[in-house]
C-alpha cells in the first residue's frame, strides 16, 4: 500500500466519526435561535435519497503512485500544489473571512476533534492541505449558546462561488462551489465526501437541516463540495 492510499483508508475509516462528532458539539443558542434556523441547501439537494455509503463519484477509484502521481486510470489532475497548511479562507458571497484556523487531530475515541472555539474552522491535518490532490476537510460549527457560528450560513453557498484560502507558504488556492447538499445524519454519503479524488478538492462541512429539540442536534449536515480552479 502506497503512503497516499494508506493516509486515503484512514481518512474515510474516520469519516462516520467526524460527522457524529460536529454534530454532537453543536450547541444551538436556545430562545435566541430563530424559527428558520441557518440558511439550507436548495430543496432539490434536501431529499436524502443517497445511500448510507454512496458510491464513490466517477474517477474516485484512481489511485496514488509511490511517488504521488496519479495512476494511469485516472484522468489529468490539473492544477494541484505541494502541502501548505491553511491559514485563512476568504468566502465573499457568504460573508465568511477568518484567519483563526485550527489544525484538528483525533480524540481518544478515535473520532475527529472538533474546534472549541465556535468563530474557528478546522482542518483535518492527516488528510491533504487544501490545493493538494483529494478532498480537503475543513469544518466548522453552524451555532452557538448565543448566536451564529463561523458557518452559518454555507447552506446559502450556490454552484460557481469562490472560496480562497490562504495557505501558509503565502500562496492561495481558489476553489469554485460545484454543489452543496444536506444529507441525513443517518445516511450520510461517507464515500461520497471523503473518498478519493483525480483533482484538488474542498470539502465544507457543519450542521443542517431541521432542528431536533428532543435530541438538541440538527437532523443532518451540510455539505459543500468544491474544485480547485487556480
Amino acid at each position: 500500500m502506497t503512503q497516499h492510499a494508506g493516509r486515503h483508508r484512514h481518512i474515510i475509516a474516520v469519516a462516520v466519526s467526524v460527522v457524529l462528532a460536529l454534530v454532537g458539539a453543536v450547541v444551538v443558542y436556545g430562545a435566541t435561535r430563530t424559527s428558520e434556523g441557518p440558511p439550507q441547501s436548495p430543496s432539490g439537494a434536501e431529499r436524502n435519497q443517497s445511500p448510507s455509503v454512496a458510491a464513490p463519484p466517477r474517477g474516485s477509484d484512481a489511485t496514488s503512485s509511490p511517488s504521488g502521481g496519479l495512476s494511469a486510470k485516472s484522468s489529468d489532475p490539473g492544477t494541484v500544489l505541494k502541502a501548505s497548511p491553511p491559514v485563512a479562507i476568504d468566502i465573499p458571497s457568504i460573508g465568511v473571512r477568518t484567519n483563526n484556523f485550527v489544525n484538528l487531530g483525533l480524540a481518544s475515541d478515535g473520532s475527529l476533534e472538533v474546534p472549541t472555539d465556535f468563530s474557528s474552522i478546522g482542518w483535518y491535518g492527516a488528510g491533504p492541505a487544501p490545493g493538494q490532490l483529494g478532498p480537503a476537510i475543513l469544518a466548522g460549527h453552524v451555532d452557538s449558546h448565543n448566536g451564529p457560528a463561523i458557518f452559518y450560513r454555507l447552506g446559502a453557498l450556490r454552484p460557481g462561488a469562490k472560496v480562497i484560502v490562504s495557505r501558509k507558504d503565502r500562496s492561495k488556492a481558489t476553489f469554485v462551489v460545484d454543489r452543496v447538499q444536506s444529507f441525513a445524519k443517518d445516511r450520510f454519503p461517507t464515500a461520497l465526501v471523503y473518498g478519493s479524488t483525480t483533482r484538488a478538492e474542498l470539502r465544507l462541512i457543519t450542521c443542517g437541516g431541521s432542528f431536533d429539540p428532543k435530541s438538541g442536534h440538527y437532523v443532518n449536515n451540510t455539505v459543500a463540495f468544491a474544485h480547485l480552479i487556480d
